[in-house]
Order: C-alpha cells, then structure tokens, then sequence
C-alpha cells in the first residue's frame, strides 16, 4: 500500500523538474549566448528539413500564414523560402522577439500583429496558400472555431501544416494511471489520439494528407533541454537518437506532424 503513494509522488516530482528543466532550458540559450533573445533550444538547430519538417511544404512563391507564431521562429525560417509570412499571436513579448528577429532577414518579407485567436483570425479569406499552426491548438479553447478560420484564410488548395502532441505514449499513460496531470505543458487544454485529431479536422474540412515522424516520448525530457541551454551540439544528437526511436515506435511520437488538405 506504500509503494503506490511513493511511486505517485515521484512520477510527480518528475513532472516538476521537467516543467522547472524547460523554463531553465530557454534561459540558458540566452545566458550562455547561443541566441539574443529567450528561445528553446530546439529552435537553434539550424534551418535543414531534418530539424523543421515543414520547411519541405513551403514553395517559393507561397504567401503563408503562421498561427500562434510566439517568437516567430518558424515564421522567419519560411519566410526564408517562401514570397511573404504573416505571423499572428496573442501576446506582444513574443511578438516583440519576433519583430526583432526580423529584422536580420535579407529581404522583409514578415510581417507580425497581434490577434485574440480565440476570437478568429482578422485576415481576408482566401489570402494564403499555406498555413502553419504548430504546438498551437492544444492552448486553445475554441479550436472549432479557429480551425473554421484557417480554413477561410487558406486558398482553394491551401494546405495546413500542424502539429500538435500525442497523449498515448507510455510516459503519458504511466502519469495518468497514477492520477497525474499527465499533458506535456501545464497550460494544455488538450492533448490528442490520432483519431482525435482527425476526428477534429474532419469537423472542420480538413484531412490528413500524411503524418511524419516526430521525436520519442520520454520523462528525461527535462534533462534533454538542459542539455541543449548548454551544448547544442550534444542536443541535437540527443534529438536524433529521440527521432530514430521515434520512427521504430511510432504510437511513442511526442506528437503529430501532419500535411493537411481541405475537404
């Protein structure tokens, strides 16, 4: 009967130290001078396919649309690519980090404003070619409605590029079974099945063209990002190894990366 409350309370401690890790993580990125700004180390990995999936779907002559943009990181390595990104978010600190970033860019072909995406999207329809919503939906309440206005936004053909996290791994399945907040974020509202997902998108006129592999769950993941605030070398072997084991297990995904098209 003991061992049961111990084993709760470590997996909970666990959960703590990756929360605290990852925080801690995106300071170090700035303190040890891999980046001028506060930025997760797996944004500084370097702008290959490898590293950002979704810089594979980004056409040269594409006006794209990044939802929930934060930092601007992903905006700014498409908008290396592609003829113009608009980047949208709620919040004016991140939007700041990405307005100054921006401005290193070659040519300026970024744009930011902030938006209540709880609210929709104050874009014209039709307007994009391609739009971006990575690790976004799980922070919203009202995804039917958000997704019903990425659809208005993308052109006939458009595609969305999403990610979001998967809540059936091994890792996710222990917490729960110990009666643990078991999503990777405190500020989740949501985590999803595969089913669940597409079940979210069909609602909404969307469907999975095709999934990649993402990284390998683990509870050493606050570790991992400690590890990147301070060599970012050993990070991305660590990330790797974590996308090797990714595609030899694939229920163990971290997450979804999904091509999506509309219906």
């Amino acid at each position: 009967m003991t061992a049961r409350p111990f084993r709760r309370a470590a997996l909970s401690s666990v959960v703590f130290v990756n929360n605290k890790a990852k925080r801690l993580a995106i300071r170090l990125t700035r303190w040890t001078g891999k980046s001028r700004e506060y930025v997760h180390p797996k944004h500084l990995l370097g702008e290959t396919e490898e590293n950002y999936w979704y810089l594979t779907y980004i056409a040269a002559g594409a006006a794209v649309l990044d939802v929930g943009c934060g930092h601007g990181m992903h905006s700014l390595k498409a908008a290396r690519r592609c003829r113009h990104v608009v980047g949208v978010d709620a919040s004016l600190d991140s939007l700041g980090v990405a307005r100054r970033t921006s401005r290193t860019l070659a040519s300026p072909n970024a744009a930011f404003f902030a938006a209540d995406l709880e609210q929709g999207l104050p874009v014209q329809g039709g307007r994009f070619d391609t739009v971006i919503c990575l690790d976004l939906l799980e922070h919203v309440h009202r995804r039917d409605l958000l997704l019903t206005e990425i659809r208005r936004a993308l052109k006939p053909g458009g595609s969305l590029l999403l990610s979001v996290p998967n809540r059936g791994t091994a890792w996710k399945r222990r917490l729960d079974r110990a009666g643990l907040f078991a999503y990777s974020d405190p500020d989740h509202k949501i985590e999803y099945t595969r089913e669940e997902m597409e079940e979210e998108l069909a609602r909404n006129g969307f469907y999975i063209v095709h999934l990649h592999p993402t990284v390998y769950d683990t509870p050493l993941i606050g570790i991992i990002d400690l590890v990147g605030g301070l060599s970012l070398g050993l990070y991305r072997r660590l990330t790797e190894v974590r996308r090797r084991w990714a595609r030899r297990y694939p229920e163990e995904n971290a997450g979804f990366f999904a091509v999506c098209a509309t219906k």
